[in-house]
């Protein structure tokens, strides 16, 4: 007789090992085994499924729950490793990866949960041992009575209202043949104490026997009041720490597979969760992109972030090729309208989400989305290995989309699975709007331009308080590269140039080279100096750019302002016009953009001058914000 030698490697009999498989509403005080490895199914996000603690949780608490909420699951299942340790003294709720687990004051047991990779050398057990006489998964009809208090003398303390933590016991086939565990166990007879409503006998086999003014809450109880808070709660009205208008810009092309894109609205969800959205903080619109965009829904849609998860949740996915290009140009365009919810008053932000690369373009789209004013943020996901780089369209895409390249808006994830630690890191950094160099508002959005008139009549003096006129202006302003950009030209029967728009990008540069002009004396050519500032200055204006020319005059012009003039306002150059002394009305009017009553203003005086800085400021602001973004 032949006898034949079978030898397996270790990793190979784990294959054959079978793992219990238990349901969502198992929980791990359940469990008598101190130490094992389960699977769980689909499904267990859901908030009926109870969970007490954070990294460390209490054993009253659903095992599949805990693991999602830890971050060892998604919703879609899997094997873990269960080890349960001491109770704890207290346990903090907290959310997170789509559950909000529960605080409790301490719990006489407790687990932690891992990935459930066996390690070497441990034996698991292929069935669980159970603290109830029955297994999770066996049925009962039994009747249940209602909780009463056991009698205890001289006790005056008033009756409390009780609500059970329920959880539905797990079912399956998989656990009817368990063996009953002895009493030494865990098992209680329940004839020792009083059962509460709707749990069955030997439910409470994990607790200690009731005593007259213990902690309910270590029996599995929770006071009604405590569990309706939350509901009974006005909602949140949002961070006003955190007051921004945002755009998720979503991955939804073919590439990027089913479970991945369930794993985006995942992130999706725990950042909405985390911003706390409302009227008073952040407002949060998504876009999905493929081969083209589209608006899932905008910034006034949802105005919780509960709501928001919902909406989330039922979002699908598009397909297509990943041009996120084309994306961002539609966000510049479309989303941040004050149809769409955009305050104006809030920065504006937009979240990128690349799963590897973008099939198009990025750069030209990003360049007009950030002189728009708006902060854009890339998250790529799973980017190119060296052998794959060939095929990227745009060679560092996101380098050349952000709004600064000091790694402050991008964020390079290495898989997919672990997204959901960026979560905290990006919504630091959004919130952070001291940071967000971006945004564009009245202030920080323009080039301005100033005419100064250097004619003989001003004088020495009177030019000196002009100089100090446009000095105030620019003090309001943010000046930089990025920002507002400062100019200035004087003129009399000539033109010429202080500085321009490139020469200085400092406020501090700008007051002193405001300083040094020197007056000139002359005639007053007021049309020229027009035409001048147009050919001088806006010419080298950046696009995007809003584009102010405050020309200030005291006299009537030599020369033709009105063509000059009109070629001003064709060329979107928004003219104000500053008359003083005998500076003639009816030409101010004329130079000045429509209408005339916004942007000219007449002074009796130099000295007066000062008088009107906060009403020029009011009006550029003003129209600036009446305006369309783009």
């Amino acid at each position: 007789m032949g006898i034949v030698v079978l030898t397996m490697k270790a990793s190979v009999i784990e294959m054959f090992l079978a793992v219990p498989q238990i349901n969502c509403d198992v929980k791990a005080g359940k469990i008598i085994n101190p130490e094992f490895v389960v699977k769980c199914p689909a499904g267990c996000q859901d908030p009926k499924y109870h969970v007490y603690g954070t990294d460390i949780y209490a054993s009253y608490s659903s095992v599949c729950g805990a693991a999602i909420h830890s971050g060892v699951l998604d919703n879609s299942g899997g094997k873990i490793l269960v080890r349960k340790v001491a109770g704890q003294s207290g346990y903090k709720g907290s959310y997170s990866n789509g559950v909000q687990s529960l605080s409790l004051p301490r719990w006489r047991e407790s687990f932690i949960v891992s990935e459930g990779k066996p390690q070497k050398g441990v034996t698991y057990p292929s069935a669980l041992t159970y603290s109830s006489s029955k297994s999770p998964a066996a049925k009962t009809d039994e009747a249940t009575k209602a909780y009463q208090k056991p009698p205890v003398p001289e006790t005056t303390a008033q009756p409390v209202t009780l609500t059970q933590v329920t959880g539905a016991t797990a079912t399956g086939a998989a656990h009817a043949s368990l063996p009953k565990p002895s009493p030494s166990a865990g098992s209680t007879s329940s004839s020792l104490r009083p059962q509460p409503v709707g749990l069955r006998s030997g439910e409470l086999g994990e607790m200690d026997l009731w005593k007259p003014g213990s902690v309910l809450l270590d029996a599995g109880f929770v006071p009604k009041e405590e569990l309706s808070t939350q509901a009974l709660e006005p909602l949140s009205q949002g961070d006003p720490n955190c007051k921004i208008d945002l755009a998720f810009v979503i991955d939804g092309s073919s590439s990027i597979g089913k479970r991945r894109f369930r794993i985006q609205k995942q992130f999706l969800a725990d950042v909405a969760q985390a911003l706390d959205i409302g009227p008073a903080g952040p407002l949060m619109g998504i876009v999905q992109y493929g081969d083209n965009p589209s608006a899932q829904f905008n910034l006034r849609t949802h105005m919780n972030s509960r709501d928001l998860r919902t909406a989330i949740e039922k979002i699908t996915q598009r397909g297509g090729l990943s041009n996120a290009g084309r994306a961002i140009s539609f966000v510049t365009k479309n989303f941040f309208s004050k149809a769409n919810g955009n305050r104006g008053s809030a920065p504006n932000v937009a979240v990128v989400i690349v799963d590897g690369w973008p099939t198009d373009k990025v750069e030209e789209a990003s360049r007009f989305a950030r002189e728009s004013g708006i902060n854009i943020f890339f998250i790529t996901i799973e980017g190119a290995t060296e052998n794959e780089k060939q095929y990227v369209v745009e060679p560092n895409f996101s380098h050349k989309a952000v709004c600064r390249t000091n790694g402050f808006y991008s964020l390079n994830v290495q898989s997919w699975f672990s997204l959901h630690k960026t979560v905290q890191a990006l919504v630091k950094r959004v919130c952070d709007t001291d940071r967000l160099a971006c945004s564009k508002t009245c202030l920080n959005s323009a080039d301005i331009g100033f005419v100064i008139d250097g004619s003989s009549s001003v004088g020495t003096g009177n030019f000196r308080t002009v100089l100090q006129f446009v000095a105030n202006l620019s003090k309001e302003f943010e000046i930089s590269d990025i920002d507002t950009r400062i100019g200035a030209v004087q003129y009399t029967y000539e033109q010429r140039l202080e500085f321009g728009f490139d020469d200085y990008n400092t406020k501090s540069d700008i007051l002193n080279a405001i300083k040094r002009v020197g007056y000139w004396s002359g005639g007053t050519s007021t049309g020229a100096a027009i035409n001048y500032a147009l050919e001088q200055l806006f010419k080298k204006s950046k696009p995007n750019k809003r584009k102010l020319m405050i020309l200030i005059t005291d006299g009537r012009s030599y020369d033709d302002v009105r063509i000059p003039a009109m070629v001003a306002h064709h060329k979107g150059v928004i003219t104000y016009a500053i008359g003083v002394a005998w500076a003639a009305q009816d030409e101010l009017e004329v130079i000045a953009t429509h209408p005339a009553k916004d942007h000219s203003f007449f002074v009796d005086e130099f000295d007066n001058l000062y008088k009107f800085v906060p009403k020029v400021i009011q009006n550029i602001c003003t129209e600036f914000n009446s305006q369309p973004r783009n």
